[in-house]
């Protein structure tokens, strides 16, 4: 934490360092994409809480992803806009580290979420007599307490080693939000030791996740083979179709991050891919779940009938209460 003797009270997020007239546009896109992010996300929400037929472990599960998703971005896109329009770049060492932990804290509940979403098609596909009494409110509540409490674990202790580095060499990340490969660049201490545990925790999250996902899908893979009909085996397919997408484009892009053996070594592909993760995916997700999903998509169909309703049940109290004088 120290400069030279100092005590470093402050970093300068370098971004992306592009020209202003570029800077404007790309503050422009990220704005648009936020605003997408949000309102799918918030969308896919209320959706999910409004529709009766929408009230089942599946939807409970991308409802907390919607949340997450929300979160996710809304931790790293306003500090980056605020930077982008003002040329703000400075940011407190205390904020600093609440965006690191809260960042740290959102990726590590969707690792565990979509794990747990995997085993969620697990039990519906190989066990779909047993999957109301397997997969009860008790339960679903209880997986996701679950994710939240492995990933709040998680985020203390790479936060904690992280913040307990001195910081010496320069208080300039080469990045655009508080990420661990950038801080590390910064470090005059021996950092190997917490380096381990924080790479260790990583592969745990990442890899017990992925595992959890890949033995759920074997067994998915091999029920659908089972099945003798092709409109029962795309019919039951289609059910993990996007779940399955949204798992190659979120662990892939990690992946590539923090478990490639250059890890740090190329900060200007890690802030592409990082955009990625941070901002693309959580826009994409919403339109990923209600594309390819039949109960979303007749979900959606039914809105604008809704709406037609609430306005004629609006127009007609007035003159209800007109007619009762």
């Amino acid at each position: 934490m120290e400069k030279n003797g100092t005590m470093v009270t402050e970093f300068i997020l370098l971004g992306f360092q592009l020209p202003a007239e570029l800077q404007m546009g790309l503050f422009l896109v990220f704005l648009v994409l936020y605003f997408i992010t949000m309102v799918g996300n918030l969308g896919m929400i209320v959706l999910i809480q409004r529709d009766p037929r929408l009230q089942t472990p599946m939807y409970f599960f991308l409802c907390h992803l919607s949340f997450l998703d929300i979160c996710y971005s809304s931790v790293i896109v306003p500090q980056f806009l605020e930077t982008l329009g003002t040329d703000k770049m400075a940011i407190t060492y205390e904020c600093c580290a609440t965006q690191f932990f809260f960042f740290t804290l959102c990726a590590s509940t969707e690792c565990f979420l979509l794990a747990v979403m995997a085993y969620d098609r697990y039990v519906a596909v190989c066990n779909p007599l047993l999957y109301a009494t397997a997969m009860t409110p008790q339960t679903c509540l209880g997986l996701v307490t679950g994710a939240y409490a492995g990933a709040m674990v998680n985020a203390v202790i790479r936060t904690g080693c992280t913040f307990s580095i001195s910081f010496c060499k320069s208080n300039h990340v080469d990045f655009f939000f508080c990420d661990l490969p950038p801080l590390l660049k910064l470090a005059c201490s021996d950092t190997k030791l917490r380096e381990r545990v924080i790479y260790l925790l990583a592969f745990l999250v990442i890899t017990t996740s992925i595992s959890v996902i890949l033995i759920s899908y074997f067994f998915i893979i091999q029920a659908i083979l089972k099945i003798r009909t092709a409109g029962g085996k795309a019919k039951t397919f289609s059910t993990c179709a996007s779940h399955m997408t949204a798992v190659a484009l979120f662990f892939g892009t990690l992946i590539f991050i923090y478990l490639k053996g250059n890890m740090g070594k190329s900060l200007g592909e890690d802030k592409i891919v990082s955009v990625f993760y941070t901002v693309v995916i959580p826009m994409l997700n919403p339109m990923i779940y209600s594309l390819r999903n039949k109960e979303v998509k007749e979900a959606l169909k039914k809105v604008p009938k809704r709406l037609e309703i609430g306005l004629s049940c609006e127009r007609a109290i007035p003159l209800l209460s007109i007619l009762s004088k």
